[in-house]
């Protein structure tokens, strides 16, 4: 199952509204590609069939495993968009997810581990104090250690108030830290020789329900006072989990204080972890909706390949058996595989491009950041979905063939599945986005961002783009009557918290549509100035498809959001 890096379709998506160095975007890409094509992609099945192990507390990931990691963090990629001040990049976001979408494509479940660290690295710049970041923050941007986040306890998962997990002052700055946690990626590995874990636990006096979290630092070995790894912490590994897919991702069950308590130390303000702790979740909720736009695209090219070469009956107007490509019905899952696939990386770069505005801080970084946060949720849910669904399509377009394992097809189908449940499932991503983000008062960013879907309707036309012209146009008063219908039901919560998935898929295909018909606006534009170039060709084609195919169903999914939830009858 080989694996090309779409360094010209992600190059073509971040020039489409520029500001990037050309020259630097193209040496970054370029490298990264070739590191994923030729270490990391050869690993993933091998990985998948003979997984991470467990034995006495120790995990041992697939083999090679080890020194591709370290090769892979020598190189620096783990600190493409890290600060500089601590040895990273100072890249952008989009630069980084760039990367982090060969990582994964190339083989997902070795690239979660990084996506932990590099989150840990943005909770701990903003929220740690001088002395943690001091001595942490180098080892981790280097990659040279990794980090976790320990939120799931057996009692609590999504319900993050049920948290039982204790911690006690020391009496010396530290604190002591108690319970167990479950579903922890790379909890323990054999990959560096440091561990840092990000423990949510509460204290004596804390108030209950998630307003009485807080968040510490805890090493799997203390450092010395040379700030390398010393003894050994009260933190241990109890087993991991048989999962139907990321086999080579160890995800830990973690006992901390078996042993009188482990040693940790608070990150941020008492009872203020979760706010902490969301800076971490942020980063790696873009990039779980990255995840699944990063499958799409490797389930998309191992069908294509496979329908090129695969030979079954007689295409319309044939003489010999021809290749499953030329069956319309193919070619129509295969469009509808790279359509999703571009408009799923439409929607995360244009919010790793806000995320690029606010950080720097000029003018407009608060506008930014608001649309930061709106589109979020939208990437992690519907880059995931999108995921689910192309690699559905591709074992489809296997057949039989995809249904057993020796494809390859299954292994991206059963990767993929975990993307809408773990990093807050997507119904909590669909009521984050509708209550705390559409519905918050005084905010108008929806309805900004209808406004510019409809102007870009108006600059499809003016290209000469009448089909995408007529998509955009008419999906922005959907959205705009969708979201009027959802203001003035504000008081029903139960109809809302039922109508807020639905609408979730509504606003990413009106989102996506839009930002489709920008990248064709520029690909048009190139045609006419002699730019005969595949990118162009198949930024006007997936924008018709979406236009065509998935653009059209707004109206229809625009009833769903609101039709009346039916009182369940489920049986006895």
């Amino acid at each position: 199952m080989r694996y090309r890096a779409p360094v010209d379709a992600i190059r073509f998506s971040l020039e489409v509204h520029g500001g990037l160095d050309p020259a630097l975007t193209e040496g970054i890409l370029e490298e990264a590609a070739r590191f994923a094509e030729q270490r990391l992609a050869p690993e993933n099945r091998r990985a998948d069939m003979l997984g991470a192990r467990f034995d006495s507390g120790e995990v041992t990931t697939p083999p090679g495993w080890t020194a591709l990691y370290r090769d892979w963090a020598e190189a620096g990629w783990n600190g493409v968009d890290l600060p500089e001040a601590w040895g990273g990049m100072g890249l952008s976001t989009r630069l980084a997810a760039a990367t982090m979408e060969f990582w994964t494509s190339a083989c997902m479940a070795f690239a979660l581990g990084p996506v932990l660290t590099q989150g840990a690295v943005d909770t701990l710049e903003i929220h740690g104090s001088d002395a943690l970041k001091a001595l942490y923050l180098p080892r981790l941007v280097s990659g040279e250690w990794t980090a976790t986040m320990n939120l799931t306890e057996p009692q609590a998962g999504s319900d993050l108030g049920l948290l039982r997990s204790q911690a006690e002052p020391a009496g010396d700055g530290s604190w002591r830290i108690r319970g167990s946690k479950i579903f922890i990626t790379f909890g323990e590995h054999d990959l560096t020789e440091n561990i840092i874990h990000l423990v949510l636990a509460r204290l004596p006096d804390a108030p209950e329900g998630s307003k009485g979290i807080s968040l510490f630092l805890v090493p799997k070995f203390l450092p010395d006072g040379d700030g390398c790894p010393g003894r050994r912490n009260d933190v241990a590994c109890t087993g991991i989990e048989h999962k139907l897919g990321i086999h080579g991702s160890p995800t830990c069950s973690m006992s901390f204080g078996q042993a009188g308590g482990a040693i940790g130390w608070l990150v941020g303000e008492p009872n203020r972890g979760l706010a902490c702790m969301f800076t971490m979740m942020n980063k790696a909720r873009l990039y779980t909706g990255l995840q699944g736009v990063a499958l799409a695209e490797r389930a998309f090219q191992h069908a294509l390949a496979f329908a090129r070469e695969r030979k079954q009956g007689r295409a319309p107007g044939g003489l010999t058996t021809s290749a499953i490509i030329d069956h319309p019905d193919v070619r129509r899952n295969l469009l509808r595989m790279r359509g999703l696939t571009a408009a799923g990386r439409a929607i995360a770069y244009r919010a790793a491009q806000a995320i690029d505005i606010a950080h720097a801080g000029g003018p407009g970084h608060e506008q930014a950041a608001e649309r930061a946060a709106l589109l979020t949720p939208i990437v992690k849910a519907y880059g995931s979905d999108l995921g689910c669904e192309v690699t559905s399509l591709g074992i489809q377009i296997h057949g039989g063939m995809g249904y057993v394992e020796e494809t390859g097809a299954a292994q991206l189908f059963r990767d993929a599945r975990i993307t809408p449940i773990y990093e807050g499932t997507n119904g909590i991503q669909a009521i984050d986005l509708l209550f705390r983000k559409i519905l918050r008062p005084g905010s108008g960013l929806a309805e900004e961002m209808i406004g510019e879907l409809a102007a870009t309707a108006e600059a499809a036309r003016s290209a000469g783009l009448p089909q995408l012209a007529e998509a955009c146009a008419e999906a922005a008063p959907v959205l705009a009557e969708a979201i009027a219908s959802l203001r003035q039901n504000a008081g029903a919560t139960e109809r809302l918290l039922g109508a807020a998935t639905p609408f979730l898929r509504l606003f990413a295909t009106g989102l996506a549509m839009g930002y489709l018909t920008e990248a064709a606006i520029v690909a048009e534009r190139r045609l006419r100035a002699g730019d005969s170039s595949a990118t162009c060709r198949q930024a006007m084609a997936d924008a018709c498809y979406f236009a065509g195919n998935e653009a059209a169903l707004m109206t229809g999914m625009a009833r769903a959001v609101m039709a009346s939830l039916p009182d369940p009858d489920f049986g006895p």
